[in-house]
């Protein structure tokens, strides 16, 4: 019912909305004198605000249409190359000619409220040295019910399928939440003998083993009970939306989380906001727009996919336990062997702890040493370890070394049948 209240209050605001934003583009009109006096700023100001505060952000574009290499502008296209109901997988095409070689690399985006576009920045890091793939997860709002669930099972299963697509010397990169099912899926494979296995696994930032450096969001997992999620997060998609009455975790309760945390931050950045803009200081305005853009876009998730990952990830501590299951099968990370693996943290990381990622080290005990690597980022949080001046710098240009140094660079015949397999299916 929540969901139903929320989704009306959203549309009786939509004529206010309207009338705002007219005000807002009358106001700042170069026609009107008031549009160059201090009072038709703060009113323009004024409405913007409100407009902003009260919309719902759709989900933004990658808009990466080119990359730098060698000192020249590249084109890259944008294409869709796999696809299932809750996920597409994006290749990021750089017309080079025939011949260039670079790491495969496809970067497994959290499927945790934001869309995979709070990737850009580590997507266009990574292209001028890399051949980019993404998963961009579908919001769970627009997937009608007939096209089935989607729990934890069923990610480590896409993942699977998409590195069987990608076929081999593949090297994949989670970011935050996705490094559990994505260690989880190399294991499975490493266990099945699986031809297809990557290359190399970065996990960047990802909640492998809670118990280490615990953060605020993992207490909060973890002194609750599973039922408590279920009876307070999980709510039906209204109507009219495509996945109407799909059991989900809404984008809005989401979002209220994340800025519950830093809600004092949040509501100066729009105070700054709305004194740029009587200032007419286009750039701050502009910078302001361009996170928010991004920052308020959310996705709902799953019902089955959200408790599952809390009750394996946080409360149970599944996977550092050895206790986690994969389609009733156990999931053994010893069984890793011959996949390098690359773990990366920031030092100020306030979602997944100093030493929660780097927990897969040891989890993958017969990865040779001379395979490993390890390495802790200073001076940057949560979002700096997959974005920013110093993920550009000094994190990027380690993963796509490590990729390089680790590549398989040979194809068996047994591959190709795999691949062609896979691409058929």
């Amino acid at each position: 019912m929540f969901y139903q209240l929320y989704e009306l209050n959203h549309a009786a605001m939509a004529p206010f909305r309207a009338t705002a934003d007219a005000m807002r583009l009358a106001y700042r009109n170069p026609l009107n004198p008031l549009a160059h006096t201090v009072v038709g700023r703060t009113l323009a100001a004024g409405f913007e605000v409100f407009e902003r505060v009260t919309r719902r952000y759709g989900k933004p574009e990658f808009d990466l249409p080119f990359t730098q290499i060698g000192g020249r502008p590249v084109a890259v296209q944008e294409q869709i190359v796999w696809s299932r109901p809750f996920c597409n997988l994006i290749h990021f095409d750089r017309q080079l000619p025939a011949g260039h070689s670079d790491p495969k690399i496809v970067l497994v985006a959290p499927m945790s409220g934001h869309y995979a576009t709070l990737l850009r920045g580590t997507v266009e890091a990574l292209l001028p040295g890399a051949d980019v793939y993404i998963t961009d997860w579908i919001d769970a709002r627009m997937v009608p019910v007939t096209d089935g669930a989607f729990d934890l099972d069923d990610y480590i299963d896409y993942v699977i399928d998409i590195l069987h697509y990608l076929g081999p010397d593949t090297h994949v990169v989670a970011v935050c939440q996705p490094s559990v099912p994505v260690l989880a899926a190399v294991a499975v494979m490493e266990a099945n003998g699986d031809p297809l296995a990557p290359a190399t696994m970065t996990l960047m930032g990802g909640p492998i083993d809670t118990r280490i450096n615990p953060t605020g969001v993992n207490e909060l997992a973890q002194n609750r009970p599973l039922e408590w999620f279920r009876d307070n997060v999980i709510m039906n998609v209204p109507w009219p939306q495509p996945g109407f009455m799909r059991a989900v975790y809404p984008g809005f309760l989401q979002l209220s989380g994340f800025m519950s945390m830093n809600l004092d931050r949040h509501m100066i950045a729009h105070k700054d906001f709305f004194v740029n803009l009587v200032k007419n200081d286009g750039d701050s305005a502009e910078k302001h727009r361009d996170f928010y853009d991004e920052y308020l876009a959310v996705m709902d998730l799953t019902a089955e996919f959200y408790l599952q990952t809390v009750e394996t990830v946080f409360i149970r501590h599944a996977l550092p336990k050895g206790e986690m299951t994969h389609r009733g099968k156990p999931v053994n990370t010893t069984a890793i062997r011959n996949v390098a693996l690359l773990t990366v943290e920031g030092e100020n990381d306030d979602i997944s702890g100093v030493g929660q990622t780097r927990a897969a080290q040891s989890l993958c005990p017969n990865i040779p040493e001379a395979k490993r690597m390890h390495y802790l980022q200073p001076d940057v949080g949560h979002y700096g370890v997959f974005n920013g001046s110093r993920f550009r710098k000094e994190i990027a240009p380690r993963i796509l070394a490590f990729a390089r140094n680790h590549a398989q660079g040979k194809k068996r015949s047994v591959v190709k049948e795999v691949i062609r397999g896979g691409r058929s299916a």
